[in-house]
C-alpha cells in the first residue's frame, strides 16, 4: 500500500465527507434527540443512534428522495419505536436542526491549513440547502460540493464520486477523507481512489477497507500534510 506520505505528496485535490467528519454528527444528532423525544430518550442513547443508522441506510436504499424526506421518515420511525406522538410537521424538525449543527473544534483551523496547499471539496448526502446552512460554520471557501441530490443517490453508492471525477479531479491527485468506513471506504476502496479514515469515535475497523492512513482528527491530518 502506498505510504501516506507520497500520497499527500501527489494529490491536489482533498475531499471530505461532512458529517462526523467535519461537523460533530454525534453531538449534534443527541441534541436533535432530546427535543424531539425529550424523556423518551432517557438511557436510550445508544440504541437510538444503531436505529437511526440502520433506518436511515435502509430509507435511502429504497431509492432516490430528498434528504429531508429520509430524515422526516427516519424520524417517524424512531418515534414509533419510542411510543412518541409524531405529527407530520414535526417530523420535519430533524433536517431543519441539521444546519445548526457545530464543526468539531479542530474543523475550521486544519481546514485553513490544508487550504494553502490543496483544493477542498465536500461529497455529503444531504440536500444542497441543508449543506448551504452548514457551510455558514467554515472558515473557508470549498472549491466545490456534492451532493445528494446533484446525483440523485445516496454513499456508498458511487454517484458522488462519478462526479467528482467528470467534473473536478483526477483519480491519481485526489485524497478522500472521511470518518464512514460503510458511506465513504467502502466506495473509495472499490474506485480505487485514495481514502484517510478520520476516526474520531474510537471505533475499530472490522471491514475490508484498508485506508491509506488513519487519524483521530483533522489536525493531525494537516500536520502529517505539512502545514
Amino acid at each position: 500500500m502506498e505510504s501516506i506520505e507520497n500520497v499527500l505528496h501527489r494529490v491536489t485535490t482533498v475531499t471530505f465527507d461532512c458529517y462526523g467528519t467535519l461537523i460533530d454528527w454525534a453531538g449534534g444528532l443527541q441534541g436533535s434527540f432530546r427535543a424531539l423525544f425529550g424523556d423518551a430518550l432517557a438511557g436510550r442513547t445508544d440504541e437510538m443512534f444503531d436505529m437511526y443508522v440502520r433506518i436511515e441506510a435502509q430509507v435511502e436504499a429504497q431509492g432516490y428522495r430528498s434528504y429531508r424526506s429520509v430524515l422526516a421518515e427516519v424520524a417517524t420511525q424512531l418515534a414509533q419505536h419510542c411510543d412518541v406522538d409524531m405529527p407530520a410537521e414535526r417530523s420535519a424538525e430533524l433536517a431543519n436542526r441539521l444546519p445548526n449543527w457545530p464543526p468539531f473544534p479542530d474543523t475550521n483551523e486544519a481546514l485553513k491549513r490544508l487550504k494553502q496547499k490543496y483544493r477542498l471539496g465536500i461529497l455529503s448526502n444531504v440536500d444542497r440547502d441543508l449543506l448551504a446552512g452548514t457551510l455558514q460554520h467554515f472558515e473557508v471557501d470549498f472549491d466545490f460540493v456534492v451532493t445528494a441530490q446533484d446525483v440523485e443517490s445516496y454513499k456508498p453508492a458511487h454517484g458522488h464520486f462519478d462526479r467528482l471525477l467528470a467534473q473536478y479531479a483526477v483519480k491519481g491527485e485526489l485524497l478522500h477523507v472521511a470518518q464512514s468506513l460503510f458511506h465513504d471506504g467502502n466506495p473509495t476502496r472499490e474506485l480505487g481512489i485514495a481514502y484517510v479514515w478520520i476516526n474520531r469515535y474510537n471505533d475499530v475497523n472490522e471491514t475490508i477497507v484498508c485506508p491509506c492512513a488513519t487519524f483521530a482528527d483533522l489536525a493531525s491530518l494537516a500536520t502529517a500534510a505539512g502545514v
